[in-house]
């Protein structure tokens, strides 16, 4: 698959502002390796800048594991050190510099978390990824994805694998995966957004009843933190100019490329998920026939 322009070339006088500012919404004491793959992924993928927003009390647990490319916004917590609730007006204020969002990866399910994340679906004007604890949110609450207004125009990315998806449409996995194609075609139209149902031939759809059945990947990405690198691929493709479907489209195909290129020296059983990331500038260089 080739590339497209912008994400191959780059102007002599272009700066980093120029490829997209990523906030991570990510983490928790129990779930920390999430947002550092996440935000990893996205500064390997092409992010200008990325800033991962976590609990103020694990600050200096992440300087230490954190790339040292990251910046780090330390956010008000709950008392079992995840994002609260009360993080909400220090994130609004960020957010005019701030160019995409990425909601989700290991905020865990404490219920001052999820308020947050459900506050900042309904009321952000930003275009977002949304995946993992971000989906967990929007169970028995589709009805904030419905926007109206200059909002309509904001892209929403939803990222859930079949148990993900079963839930937010209270059916069953099986069901879903007689019908992958359909249903994400069908959930992306009713409430205007994107879907990348993940797994085996993982599917993109969009509003529009567009769709890609994606065929790169292997067994071996099941495994723990791949999907965390996903949502930060794709973050950084929406940061580079691409339109939601193609940014979810290419994001798919290198990760897959990535995953093949690294289970083809670590071994399916062998791969975890950060070896995906030190592959995509591979993916990337054979993409782009450099």
């Amino acid at each position: 698959m080739q590339l497209p322009v912008q994400l191959l070339h780059r102007k002599a006088k272009a700066h980093k502002g120029d490829f997209g500012h990523i906030l991570i919404l990510a983490g928790s004491a129990q779930f920390s390796g999430a947002a550092v793959l996440c935000s990893s992924a996205a500064m390997r993928a092409g992010a200008g800048l990325v800033t991962l927003g976590i609990p103020g009390g694990l600050n200096n647990a992440f300087i230490k594991i954190k790339p040292p490319e990251v910046m780090l916004k330390p956010l008000a917590q709950t008392p079992e050190l995840t994002l609260s609730i009360k993080a909400l007006a220090q994130i609004k204020k960020i957010l005019d510099k701030v160019d995409i969002l990425v909601v989700g990866p290991g905020l865990s399910q404490n219920r001052s978390t999820q308020n947050l994340i459900r506050k900042i679906i309904a009321d952000v004007n930003k275009s977002m990824v949304i995946d993992a604890d971000g989906l967990n949110a929007l169970v028995g609450h589709l009805d904030l994805l419905h926007i109206t207004g200059h909002r309509s125009q904001v892209v929403r990315i939803l990222t859930p694998h079949p148990g993900e998806m079963s839930r937010l449409l209270n059916i069953s996995i099986n069901e879903i995966q007689r019908s992958r194609k359909d249903i994400a075609q069908r959930f992306a139209k009713d409430y205007n957004c994107i879907i990348v149902l993940k797994g085996y031939r993982t599917v993109v759809a969009d509003a529009e009843r567009k769709a890609y059945t994606n065929k790169t990947g292997n067994p071996g990405m099941a495994s723990a933190g791949s999907g965390d690198v996903l949502t930060g691929m794709i973050a950084a493709f929406l940061g580079q100019g691409l339109d939601g479907f193609n940014a979810a489209k290419y994001a798919v195909y290198l990760h897959g490329l990535a995953g093949d290129l690294a289970a083809r020296e670590k071994t399916q059983p062998g791969m975890i998920a950060s070896d995906i990331i030190d592959k995509i500038p591979e993916a990337i260089k054979i993409s782009s026939k450099w």
